[in-house]
């Protein structure tokens, strides 16, 4: 229990100390007006509280990957605990930070648009398409997602999953077409406590009980999945445990907050402050599991025995620990957490589009001529395995995290700041996706050595990319001096 607590500790120093040193990298200007102030549509472009934009951002980029992603990745054991706690500090809330400030900076464009300004016209192409199909795959997601727990709730009645995949498809709609402050603005503040009690309420029944949490030795470091040869622990567990360490849904989210922002100041706790929340809430979910069932051994065993189906060990833990009254709350803040990141992902594609179109979305015709088509390839998604589109999914939201650390790269170099704040975690998630997509069952399934060489390569390459054109933005500077 010792490294479970140290972690917290060390994420909350995170945020008080590195996030500073982050933000005056960035170097915030509380005088400059805001999108919100100076292009206020009454749609996107609305402004609102901070802490109401806190309660979106962190809902928002929530989902079922802290909680969901938490679970599995506690199938490699403690070693979730440290990628947790780094990821989350020096990668996630870096990429959150700048990702949403860069878009404040730019009228609060898509992150599609910044990656444009920084890596060419090129990526930027890429990048739209890349975006838009990673928010219809997680829109779809968090639609089967929530759809089977709450038929679970409420014992199949009526007509079982399908219904709740119509009922959250509705919802959808309407949040993705009204403006923000309509449903986004009201209900998120609620489902925000429905989640924050799920979590705290386990932490705390947990440590009541004394229950047996692996702690973080040399030992535990090791390969604890059941199946260490299929599944390595690089680069799984770095692309399992995404949302609560770092996920590039998180930049596609931010532009949303920051067209409801009012002050650059806020940037910290909003941006910076929703990764680190979320990075509890993983902690929190990774050493329930690994300590509820009696151990690592014992939760593979149960996963393996469910198919991988994480739901069912929430569902198990949730009522076992609080109680009917309190799993209900639990789950509903479960349920809760996936569908109010599938709505703002439908509604970040839909800005998405307008921005590359030009489209005015004050006009609610415009705003259904874009979204009409998305929900018809999102609701296609649904009837495709959820597993296979969870995996890729996990795969493309880390790639599309990378590709965003390599423009803040560029942003920063560019700048004349310190570059190195993201040219480390962009180097070395990049060897994470290279390697991933070449070992994983779902990519090449190539070995482990051929797979680590080539990500190893590819990072190295992108490295050595980078420092010689950073050493040729600095000769002139040099030969005017002489």
């Amino acid at each position: 229990m010792i490294s479970f607590f140290l972690s917290i500790v060390a994420l909350v120093l995170g945020y008080f100390l590195y996030s500073k040193f982050i933000e005056k990298v960035f170097g915030v200007d509380p005088t400059r007006k805001t999108p919100a102030l100076t292009m206020n549509d009454g749609v996107d472009y609305v402004p609102m509280p901070q802490w109401k934009i806190f309660l979106i951002q962190f809902l928002n980029i929530a989902g079922l990957g802290p909680i969901f992603g938490a679970v599995a990745g506690a199938m490699w054991g403690p070693s979730a605990f440290l990628w947790i706690v780094l990821g989350s500090v020096f990668a996630g809330g870096v990429h959150d930070y700048f990702s949403g400030m860069l878009s404040l900076r730019h009228k609060g464009e898509s992150i599609t648009e910044t990656t444009g300004r920084y890596l060419g016209s090129g990526m930027k192409q890429v990048m739209r398409v890349f975006t838009i199909i990673l928010m219809i795959m997680l829109g779809a997601v968090f639609i089967m997602g929530p759809a089977k727990i709450l038929d679970g709730m409420t014992g199949g009645i009526g007509g079982g999953v399908t219904m709740w995949v119509w009922i959250i498809f509705v919802y959808y709609i309407l949040s993705t077409v009204l403006p923000i402050d309509k449903i986004i603005g009201k209900f998120y503040p609620v489902f925000g406590v429905a989640l924050l009690f799920m979590a705290i309420g386990i932490m705390v029944v947990m440590v009541a009980q004394g229950l047996p949490i692996p702690e973080l030795t040399m030992d535990h470091l090791s390969n604890m999945h059941h199946s260490p040869e299929k599944f390595p622990l690089f680069p799984m567990l770095f692309v399992t445990v995404a949302c609560g360490a770092i996920s590039g849904f998180h930049s596609s989210q931010s532009p949303m907050m920051a067209r409801c922002m009012t002050n650059e100041k806020q940037g910290r706790s909003i941006f910076y402050g929703a990764m680190i929340t979320e990075g509890v809430v993983a902690l929190i979910w990774a050493a329930i599991s690994m300590s509820f069932f009696g151990g690592v051994g014992e939760l593979n065993d149960v996963l393996v025995a469910q198919q991988g189906n994480a739901a069912y060990v929430v569902s198990v833990i949730s009522n076992s620990l609080l109680g009917k009254i309190g799993g209900i709350l639990a789950l509903l803040g479960v349920v809760a957490a996936p569908i109010t990141s599938g709505d703002t992902a439908f509604r970040s594609a839909r800005l998405i589009v307008a921005d590359f179109t030009k489209s005015k979305q004050s006009s609610i015709r415009n705003r259904l001529l874009i979204s009409f088509p998305l929900f018809v390839a999102g609701y296609a998604l649904t009837l495709v395995d959820f597993g296979i589109v969870w995996r890729y999914f996990a795969w493309t939201n880390q790639t599309l995290a990378t590709v965003v650390l390599w423009m803040i790269t560029a942003y920063l170099i560019q700048e004349r700041k310190a570059f190195w704040v993201t040219l480390v975690p962009a180097v070395f998630m990049s060897a994470v996706v290279t390697s991933y997509i070449l070992v994983a069952p779902e990519g090449f399934s190539l070995s482990t050595n051929i797979s680590y060489a080539v990500g190893i390569a590819v990072a190295l390459m992108l490295l050595v990319v980078t420092l010689v054109k950073i050493n040729k933005k600095e000769e002139p500077e040099l030969e005017a001096v002489k």
